[in-house]
């Protein structure tokens, strides 16, 4: 199989591919969320992995978007645990360091540990941890470190000179995966989740009444995001998460009540939910 992820090979997005998918699997690099989702698409790949939110920033606005452009299902997740290392060429001390190369996003989840421990060092954003790596040994500086995983550093054969930089150590990123084909082998032995995204008409109460189907059945929703609806300002579409597998009557029974007055009901994946749900 080849699995689609965003970044440099050594990336969380790799690590997570292996965790889901197996270490046998041949994963593929791409600069880009959007290469990914058109790569699977278009079946360059087999399968993709994106992460949608990470527990300390937030959501992946981006993927949510590109889940409504393009026609893929989800049919899996994954929950990773984020560990992130400072990392140099070898023999380099804390006091050498100028700069710091890494991800926004990393660099702002070690923001504090970086103003204790290198004060002066310049920021520098790349677009991805792992890459951030291969530019550090490529360009051979002893006055830069990167952020990355501890993956990275094997792969690239650098120390790490400071591990677990990160200012929260509750750091984890929840991925999917993504297929052309829907899940099939729904269980009665597990525990399964459903994504969907659906807009609502502009009503005093439409939102309640959307959350409504699903309170009324018991139904666990575990994850409300809202995004705006391209080509109609201040319109949005709403990405809802929850606990239950479409063949469930209870399940049918609030999509169909949605469907009732929703404008579009689309669901996303059927898949099981990660052991950390």
């Amino acid at each position: 199989m080849n699995i689609a992820f965003q970044g440099t090979h050594g990336a969380y997005s790799e690590q997570a591919a292996y965790a889901y998918f197996g270490r046998n699997t041949q994963t593929v690099p791409y600069s880009t969320f959007d290469e990914v989702f058109l790569n699977v698409v278009q079946s360059t790949c087999d399968f993709g992995i994106v992460p949608v939110e990470n527990s300390l920033a937030g959501s992946v606005h981006r993927n949510y978007d590109f889940l409504m452009r393009h026609n893929l299902y989800i049919i899996g997740e994954e929950v990773l645990r984020i560990n992130h290392h400072l990392i140099t060429l070898p023999n380099v001390a804390l006091g050498d360091i100028k700069r710091v190369y890494s991800h926004w996003q990393a660099l702002d989840q070690c923001e504090q540990t970086l103003r204790t421990l290198l004060p002066d060092a310049e920021k520098i954003q790349t677009y991805d941890t792992a890459g951030s790596v291969k530019m550090l040994l490529d360009e051979q500086r002893t006055d830069t470190a990167a952020i990355a995983s501890r993956q990275a550093a094997e792969l690239y054969n650098l120390p790490i000179l400071q591990q677990s930089v990160e200012d929260d150590h509750t750091n984890y990123t929840r991925f999917v995966a993504l297929s052309r084909h829907p899940y099939q082998a729904l269980s009665t032995d597990l525990l399964y989740k459903t994504s969907i995204v659906f807009s609502a008409p502009n009503t005093p109460g439409a939102l309640f009444k959307a959350l409504a189907v699903f309170s009324l059945r018991d139904i666990d929703l575990t994850k409300i995001e809202s995004r705006p609806l391209q080509g109609s300002p201040f319109k949005y579409l709403f990405y809802l998460d929850f606990l239950g597998d479409v063949n469930n009557d209870n399940v049918l029974h609030a999509l169909n009540h949605l469907k009732e007055f929703a404008l579009f009901v689309r669901v996303l994946g059927c898949y099981p939910c990660a052991n950390d749900n």
